[in-house]
């Protein structure tokens, strides 16, 4: 059930009229400064009704491992995890790294690691600086104006607050019999509406959606995981953000349907999503455990990691479930 959640009058306004324009940036209804989009509306919500009710006799993780090997995007010559030893006990023996002696690095056994990565690597959220069109991101923020040599100066990972809110999971595989959805299929609104009313769920501006295709059930094989997702469409993604969505993910590593069914636009839910509707969007979001718990609606909380200016937060978000 929608709890009672105040949306100004223009935010509504927006929400209704997420079709009116394609293929161009919209302007925030929240302000010219305004850099985080529609999670402005957590602010507006029932954040801490949705708190008073969180069962914490369970507790489902959505976040996956990260290590070296794993599923990750690479196709435009990203970079895979790294992860590499910068201390060891033996090691320390022999180099003395910090001039403590070697009675000292005989007692005291030291082990360090370093890490690189994609900011896309793994359950992560990707910000409003991600994807655009023809230059300038959410808000008619221009790359000429805001982007510099190393990073963006706006709408990045630094400036999104922790997300707690009324998480919805929206099993389509389940809804259509499946464990996971075929290759390349494209999620319609109707499939989304088929779930939802079979879940007994219904939407609420506020909400945090998370779409299960199945692929999350073949992590972490590369060879499944990655190849012709199955995922949101442009239509299916206008469907969430009128319904008021705050941000939309799923459990696969793109959200959309890929390869995309739009000719002229290969990655159509993003930048619908970010440029247009101003919605932040999670990717390898694991649903397995809330679809093997039937649990639908939960309490979301989840924070990314406040990298300036990154056009992506790596995240451990978790879902509990509310008591009635």
């Amino acid at each position: 059930m929608c709890g009672p959640v105040a949306i100004e009058g223009e935010v509504r306004e927006l929400i209704a009229a997420m079709t009116a324009v394609r293929n161009e940036v919209s302007s925030s209804p929240f302000g010219p400064d305004d850099e985080i989009g529609m999670l402005s509306l957590l602010e507006r919500s029932n954040s801490r009704e949705i708190l008073h009710r969180v069962d914490t006799h369970e507790m489902f993780d959505l976040s996956v491992d990260l290590f070296i090997g794993m599923p990750t995007w690479t196709a435009g010559g990203e970079p895979p995890f790294s992860m590499w030893m910068v201390h060891n006990p033996r090691g320390s023996v022999v180099d003395d790294p910090v001039g403590v002696g070697h009675e000292q690095n005989e007692l005291v056994a030291w082990s360090g690691d370093a890490i690189s990565m994609f900011t896309h690597c793994g359950t992560h959220i990707d910000t409003l600086n991600h994807f655009g069109y023809k230059g300038a991101i959410w808000n008619n923020f221009r790359a000429d104006d805001h982007l510099g040599s190393l990073h963006w100066t706006v709408a990045g990972a630094d400036k999104q607050p922790p997300i707690i809110g009324r998480g919805v999971m929206i099993d389509v595989a389940k809804a259509h019999g499946l464990d996971v959805l075929p290759d390349s299929y494209g999620i319609t609104s109707e499939d989304l509406s088929t779930a939802l009313d079979d879940q007994d769920v219904e939407l609420c501006p506020g909400d945090i959606v998370l779409v299960r295709t199945g692929r999350g059930g073949t992590w972490p094989d590369p060879g499944t995981y990655l190849p012709a997702e199955p995922g949101l469409t442009r239509e299916s993604a206008e469907f969430l953000a009128k319904s008021g969505a705050v941000v939309v993910g799923a459990d696969n590593i793109a959200v959309e349907q890929l390869p995309s069914s739009d000719p002229g636009n290969w990655m159509g839910v993003h930048t619908y999503l970010l440029a247009e509707a101003g919605i932040p969007m999670m990717e390898v979001v694991d649903l397995e455990g809330l679809s093997a718990a039937e649990c639908y609606e939960f309490a979301f909380i989840g924070a990314g990691l406040k990298i300036r200016g990154a056009t992506a937060g790596p995240m451990r978000p978790l879902a509990f479930r509310l008591s009635s």
